[in-house]
């Protein structure tokens, strides 16, 4: 799948910056949660959305844990501050989502806490699409055969071993539990105007496409090609870079 999973994903990527154009042009807000099991496949997706398009108008979020202040606000609260401005996309990796499989699973939330987002995230989902964000969820699905394979690799790489945090460790014991509150989760914030999007990341290469697909399909884009731009001729010889020698030099290895 290696040369056609990249032409594939080049098309995509094409159609992704079409769809920054569209919401800039709009003004529309597109904000896009990626849930899913610990090596599932986040980073690498969000890695794909993200790396073509303009960091002007596409945001990644990965919050750390909640400072000790934070932990006493309103528990939507620090997300709001990352949702989209007009003409933006936005890519949540995690969201306020872990209150509802990975906190209770590990014991960082108390089962009082757990039931109250229950019911509290349909009616905060509902005041975000009612205001005109579009906003679509996903979970990246991932056998747990698969999941060991990825983390065994992990830890042999030294450019991957920070992926592995403490907590990443402890879940792998949680497997079962934590599928339990998936699925309790989905059942109690699925609805039409707010879907779960199930992906199956087992393969990630196509996993990858398979959501990116998708996820176009979700968002309206005019049929307009990307207009070619005709740079003008330069007037003289091409200059070349002195940069005064006051700066320091980096050597040439």
């Amino acid at each position: 799948m290696g040369k056609h999973y990249r032409e594939t994903l080049e098309e995509l990527q094409i159609e992704l910056t079409r769809l920054q154009r569209e919401l800039r042009g709009t003004g529309k807000r597109l904000l896009v949660i990626f849930e899913g099991r610990d090596a599932a496949g986040k980073g690498g997706v969000i890695k794909a959305i993200s790396e073509k398009l303009d960091t002007r108008g596409c945001r990644i979020v990965a919050l750390p844990k909640p400072s000790d202040a934070e932990a006493t606000q309103w528990y939507f609260q620090r997300y709001v501050a990352h949702l989209p401005n007009a003409g933006e996309l936005v890519l949540f990796d995690r969201s306020w989502y872990n209150r509802a499989v990975v906190e209770p699973a590990m014991g960082f939330c108390s089962q009082a806490q757990y039931e109250a987002f229950l019911q509290a995230v349909p009616a905060f989902e509902k005041l975000l699409v009612d205001d005109g964000i579009i906003l679509l969820k996903y979970w990246l699905t991932v056998d747990q055969a698969e999941q060991e394979q990825r983390f065994a690799e992990r830890a042999a790489d030294p450019l991957k071993r920070w992926k592995l945090s403490p907590v990443d460790l402890h879940a792998r014991r949680k497997y079962a539990e934590m599928g339990r509150l998936r699925n309790a989760m989905i059942e109690r914030t699925h609805s039409d105007r707010t879907p779960w999007f199930v992906v199956d990341f087992n393969d990630q290469k196509r996993g990858r496409i398979n959501l990116i697909r998708h996820l176009l399909q979700q968002v309206p884009v005019h049929d307009e090609t990307i207009p070619r731009i005709k740079l003008p001729k330069l007037k003289g010889k091409p200059g070349k870079e002195h940069v005064t020698k006051k700066a320091c030099r980096v050597p040439d290895t």
